[in-house]
């Protein structure tokens, strides 16, 4: 026997067109940001080479700082009143990063990272004039801290291939 489920209204400030919106942009930032984990635990597994030791150990960083923002995007997204998209075939429609094929060498998973970061800020960054025009400062801190951290991030991936 199933039970029909009340929806309940939402009044937090935000309009509920502009929640969608937010929402919306946020799947996008939550599917790259799952692409990017999924291929940086893929990349710290196969990593090979003079520098696997420091690359297999930054990897490991940098795919579980992934893991704990996923979280984070996902529960804002279902704070704004919205579903989270949570399977592969909906990240696939979503995301902006294309998926490795095959084992890159090195160098190569390092250039992919950094093409990887900087879409996830671009995502992040296009989400902005929505929140900022719904007075959105929660989505908004964490645009803010996701993009400090991914540009970061790009910085030191990049410099391993000057």
């Amino acid at each position: 026997m199933s039970k029909k489920t009340k929806k309940i209204s939402m009044d937090n400030g935000i309009k509920e067109a502009d929640r969608k919106k937010i929402a919306e942009g946020l799947s996008r930032l939550l599917a790259d940001s799952y692409t990017l984990y999924l291929t940086t635990h893929n990349f710290h597994w196969n990593v090979t080479g003079p520098m696997f030791q420091t690359l297999h150990t930054m990897f490991e960083t940098q795919y579980t700082e992934l893991a704990m923002a996923v979280d984070l995007i996902a529960e804002r997204i279902r704070s704004l009143g919205f579903p989270a998209p949570g399977t592969y075939k909906e990240f696939a429609k979503l995301t902006s990063i294309e998926e490795p094929e095959g084992v890159p060498s090195a160098e190569e998973m390092i250039q992919q990272l950094v093409e990887g970061q900087e879409a996830v800020v671009r995502t992040a960054r296009s989400i902005f004039p929505v929140v900022e025009k719904a007075n959105d400062e929660v989505s908004a801190d964490l645009l803010t801290q996701r993009m400090q951290l991914h540009e970061k991030t790009a910085w030191m991936l990049r410099s391993l291939l000057e």
